[in-house]
């Protein structure tokens, strides 16, 4: 998630759509699924926000959280930087969480936040540059991510674009595409691919989802910064994301998962809310306060995860 900081250092510094190819289906089920998105490009991979040092403390602390979902806290090397995440992980589908001062600079700060967006198939990418190029944006922001998996020894992990390189004020929003290199190499611990150029968000996720009750994010609702939000709509609309502007804001649908970016001053920017579909269904509704913010769990194969608003 640190990409953009190291971009500006270097220049000066729902249910899922693809649950029809969930384990163990053959190549050909896999090219028929993604065949029939190829409308679009780019398609919801993971959200990171800062909330507050309790809940941040809550979460990493939280038992939980650690039977819910594949759960884990993560220290990660990448573009000479390191950052530590908590993570809840499904199978195509995740989310990464900081505490305040977690993060240097501006992304240390309260409701800073950011979102990937990936391309499934190797080439995709460069369909969504020259997109954003026909929208007018003439020249985006690329960047080469690396991943140095602690043995000092940095592999190709994705490239990214953004619509711009001007600094954001709390948002991040980027377009990325893994790198086949980065999934050939063993230290990656990713699957082998399912169809001819296969960088998939499925196959880059471990199956380790399957052990617990989440299965991905359908639906994730972000209070962004109106600047921020100008940047973040190109991008979207490139990737064949339907966007619609409602009362300032936007909401994005496409891929199995909903985006809702609320158009906010900087003091009220942050995660709001998140929904996930589940493994199965549970009979009965379960509350987990956690620091500042709540998971509730059920009834059916749903849960919502809300977050305090700032004081």
């Amino acid at each position: 998630m640190l990409i953009r900081r190291t971009l500006r250092m270097i220049t000066a510094l729902a249910a899922t759509c693809t649950v029809a190819i969930a384990g163990g289906v053959g190549t050909a089920q896999a090219e028929e699924s993604h065949a029939s998105s190829q409308g679009q490009l780019l398609f919801y991979n993971h959200a990171y926000s800062v909330v507050d040092r309790e809940t941040a403390d809550a979460v990493e602390n939280s038992a939980y959280l650690r039977e819910f979902a594949n759960f884990e806290v993560r220290t990660t090397t990448g573009g000479g930087l390191t950052w530590k995440g908590r993570y809840l992980k499904g199978r195509e589908t995740y989310m990464e969480l900081f505490g305040e001062g977690d993060l240097p600079g501006q992304d240390a700060l309260f409701g800073s936040a950011g979102l990937a967006v990936s391309a499934e198939r190797a080439g995709d990418l460069a369909k969504v540059t020259a997109q954003l190029k026909a929208q007018g944006i003439s020249d985006p922001a690329e960047y080469r991510q690396t991943r140095d998996f602690g043995d000092g020894v940095p592999i190709p992990w994705f490239d990214t674009i953004r619509t711009t390189s001007a600094q954001y004020e709390a948002f991040d929003p980027w377009a990325m595409e893994y790198f086949p290199e980065y999934f050939a190499d063993p230290r990656s611990q990713t699957e082998p691919e399912s169809y001819t150029g296969d960088v998939s968000r499925e196959r880059y996720l471990p199956d380790a989802y399957q052990d617990h009750l989440m299965r991905d994010i359908t639906y994730i609702r972000i209070g962004v910064p109106a600047r921020d939000l100008a940047n973040t709509v190109p991008l979207l609309r490139a990737g064949g994301f339907k966007v619609a502007v409602v009362g300032g804001g936007a909401i994005a649908t496409g891929g199995g998962t909903t985006i809702q970016l609320d158009s906010v001053a900087r003091e009220q920017a942050g995660l709001k809310q998140v929904t996930m579909s589940l493994n199965r269904s549970v009979e009965t509704r379960h509350e987990e306060r956690i620091g500042r913010s709540t998971l509730a769990v059920g009834p059916g194969a749903r849960a919502e995860w809300t977050f305090d608003a700032p004081q």
